[in-house]
């Protein structure tokens, strides 16, 4: 199957389509495309998110001078100004991608094999890849719309966050919100199906399986979202 054909049937025909990736798994032209797209998107949405983090550090700047004397506070701007726009989108964002879609295979097939014995970790990987186009591929483009329409990248209506303007960016509050994301949503609903065919188990439990990865996920970044409030501002 093309990789045009398996991208229109992860969006149109998700149960037949997850049923032949389980059968005969294909993943490299899929993680291509997903890390490219991931890189692209990181790469466009940078001056907004730099921009957005100087602005919500300018709005805290009498506090922090205060608190830690001026000059820390213009080492501060300086070190968010001269961040690496290439680095961090060609290099960091793939690496982490490809670090959470390796491991959370590799957790999925342990819960997988644990309830049925079956599968192996190709069934598990290609499904999850496929997965992840609705949200680097759909969701990212909706979201960089979404970017340059509105000048910024914060409290973005892909996500709960989008609902609550109110909610300060960079507070745990709104860390919470950003977790639970439409189109992630989505990825891990197809994923399900994927589990359910890879595994020979119901589909309620692929879902089960699924979305205990995405709490797991959330719970995660959430916690280095808190941790790097400090940063952020």
């Amino acid at each position: 199957m093309s990789l045009l054909r398996r991208f229109a049937g992860v969006v149109f025909t998700p149960p037949r389509t997850f049923r032949s990736l389980t059968e005969r798994p294909a993943w490299v032209d899929a993680l291509v495309v997903i890390l490219a797209a991931g890189a692209v998107y990181s790469y466009l949405v940078f001056p907004f998110v730099r921009q957005d983090r100087l602005r919500t550090f300018e709005a805290s700047a009498a506090a922090f001078i205060e608190d830690q004397g001026r000059a820390q506070y213009d080492e501060a701007v300086a070190r968010i100004a001269g961040e690496s726009r290439a680095l961090g989108a060609f290099l960091v964002r793939p690496l982490a991608s490809l670090t959470f879609f390796l491991f959370s295979s590799l957790i999925a097939l342990g819960t997988g094999r644990a309830l049925s014995g079956r599968g192996h970790y190709l069934q598990v990987f290609s499904p999850f890849i496929h997965a992840g186009f609705v949200t680097a591929v759909l969701g990212n483009a909706v979201r960089l719309a979404l970017v340059r329409s509105r000048g910024s990248a914060l409290h973005l209506a892909t996500s709960l966050a989008g609902f609550f303007p109110d909610v300060p960016a960079g507070s745990a509050g709104y860390a919470a919100l950003s977790q639970v994301d439409f189109f992630v949503l989505w990825m891990h609903g197809l994923f399900g199906l994927g589990l359910a065919a890879a595994f020979k188990i119901g589909t309620g439990k692929g879902l089960a399986i699924s979305y205990a990865l995405w709490l797991l996920g959330g719970l995660a970044s959430f916690g280095l979202a808190v941790l790097g409030q400090g940063f952020f501002l």
